[in-house]
């Protein structure tokens, strides 16, 4: 089976068509953690290479978003760019730019190819209603901005739901990728950081207008969203979406929870980075936690976040071979 084949029948929960499962980190590695592998004896390798060394498969990101060249930075992280409207019309000559969809046609022409042969899967990424308005007024002012600032809410996503039909009709145009994530990270370890009734007033009409265009092409649509997610699950089954990553296990998030609460929910990550330098016997562990619910479909086991600093060469080394054992042990009969 192609790289490609394997990823499209797990997410179909077709487990007896797949002879293991896919082996992907949907986000890899942090530069610090590679930097010291390689200070470890890993050799300096471009970012399919080093997948390949470790005997994973390349899950490749197609993106294109809404800020372009010009668009002023944070002067940190989670400080915002904009404090109000007149903010916002000073940036639109930055924003949902012709060469922003430009960038996404001649990065899936540059994919095709290889997709269609099956030696990557592609994933769709688009800004969210919730993470692109934090990026542009900040954290603070942004969970303020819903009570005191409501129709600039409503603007910017309105613009922002436009942009990414466009990126979606230029995309799905030139092949059909794999999954859409869809970028948001509006949970923590306690839960959603807005209400239901704020999510449904700002951001479920524009997913209502985005995720059914990407469905009628066959494209699974998925949600990034760190942190505790059980509760916001019935929301985006609302809205059309159809699975969550990366299902950080620190937060609580409960994979098999998931699947026994929602049979046919879509999931990605869910692999506790924590225990990845405390020895061969607990990723172990961490696996056969998994391992039940890698069974039954609709679930592709990658690390839940980047794998951090704290893993060593050799670390990450006992879990890509680990990974491997599982991948064949979830298809076993």
């Amino acid at each position: 089976m192609t790289v490609r084949d394997r990823f499209r029948a797990v997410f179909n929960f077709e487990m007896d068509k797949v002879d293991r499962m896919p082996m992907v980190e949907w986000a890899a590695w942090w530069d610090v953690t590679i930097r010291r592998w390689e200070d470890e004896g890993f050799p300096k390798l471009d970012w399919e290479g080093s997948l390949s060394y470790f005997g994973l498969e390349p899950l490749v990101m197609l993106f294109s978003g809404p800020g372009g060249p010009g668009l002023p930075k944070p002067a940190y992280h989670g400080a915002g760019i904009i404090k109000d409207e007149e903010g916002y019309e000073r940036i639109l000559p930055y924003l949902y730019t012709d060469q922003a969809i430009e960038n996404v046609r001649t990065g899936a022409l540059a994919l095709k190819e290889r997709h269609e042969r099956g030696e990557i899967i592609v994933r769709l990424w688009l800004d969210g209603f919730f993470w692109w308005p934090r990026g542009l007024l900040g954290i603070e002012n942004h969970l303020y901005a819903f009570y005191d600032q409501p129709e600039l809410i409503h603007r910017i996503n309105r613009d922002l739901c436009e942009f990414n039909k466009k990126v979606a009709d230029v995309a799905l145009n030139i092949l059909t990728p794999d999954m859409a994530g869809i970028a948001e990270d509006m949970s923590y370890n306690h839960g959603p950081m807005l209400s239901r009734e704020l999510f449904d007033e700002f951001l479920a009409p524009y997913y209502k207008e985005v995720v059914p265009l990407i469905r009628a092409k066959g494209v699974p649509v998925l949600v990034d969203t760190d942190g505790l997610l059980h509760d916001m699950i019935p929301w985006l089954m609302g809205v059309g979406v159809e699975g969550v990553y990366p299902l950080e296990r620190q937060s609580g998030v409960d994979v098999a929870w998931i699947r026994e609460t929602y049979p046919k929910f879509l999931m990605l990550g869910g692999f506790d980075k924590i225990v990845m330098n405390k020895g061969e016997e607990a990723i172990r562990a961490e696996f056969e936690r998994l391992l039940p619910v890698m069974k039954k479909g609709g679930f592709v086991p990658s690390v839940d976040h980047q794998t951090p600093p704290g893993v060593s060469f050799e670390d990450y080394k006992t879990y890509a071979r680990l990974l491997a054992e599982y991948a064949k042990k979830a298809c076993q009969k």
